[in-house]
């Protein structure tokens, strides 16, 4: 038993008392709560279960491999990966992370950041925008945008700098309200 002095003289009691005597008859321990054996009977089948579909799956999976095994091999006229893609253009001009330039020249973009064939796409473009595209013989078939627009210009007709004499050749016909839109005349708009 452990007590404290307080400065008034009284003593604090820190143990806790018996109460062995008090007994209550309506709560005691259920027997109904939990059935230990049948918690230990469903981790068992829980865990054979477990270990039959791990087994189940690994059969399946050797199987499916001997089954991959015995296929047949694609005859020489079969197509190959790369004559299977649809024509060009395509959306993903990487499909395995390859990019086919036009020269022919493959360029792997396995080990790179996912804007690498963004970027190798577009230096190609510009190349070919700046140098003008090529056809399969190596002759120039376009032309840079900016001479395009400088020949295209130079081909237009240049406008005299003398206006028309009459306002008339501004006008556009419009049909009259009093004719119900059988005759026509000249407006300004």
């Amino acid at each position: 038993m452990s007590s404290k002095s307080k400065g008034n003289g009284h003593k604090h009691i820190t143990e806790t008392p018996d109460v062995s005597h008090l007994r209550n008859v309506e709560v005691t321990h259920e027997q109904s709560d939990i059935s230990v054996s049948g918690v230990l009977t469903f981790m068992a089948v829980l865990t054979v279960a477990t270990i039959a579909v791990s087994i189940g799956t690994w059969l399946m999976f050797r199987y499916f491999s001997v089954q991959e095994e015995k296929e047949q091999k694609p005859g020489p006229m079969a197509l190959s990966k790369q004559e299977k893609l649809p024509p060009a253009p395509r959306l993903q001009a990487a499909p395995g992370f390859e990019v086919t330039l036009e020269k022919g020249e493959r360029v792997n973009l396995e080990l790179h950041e996912p804007q690498a064939e963004y970027r190798v796409v577009i230096t190609q473009w510009k190349q070919a925008l700046a140098t003008g595209l090529k056809d399969q013989s190596g002759n120039t078939v376009g032309m840079p945008i900016d001479e395009a627009m400088k020949t295209v210009v130079a081909s237009l007709p240049v406008r005299t700098k003398e206006a028309p004499e009459k306002l008339d050749d501004y006008a556009i016909s419009l049909p009259t309200a009093a004719s119900s839109g059988r005759a026509t005349e000249k407006r300004v708009q």
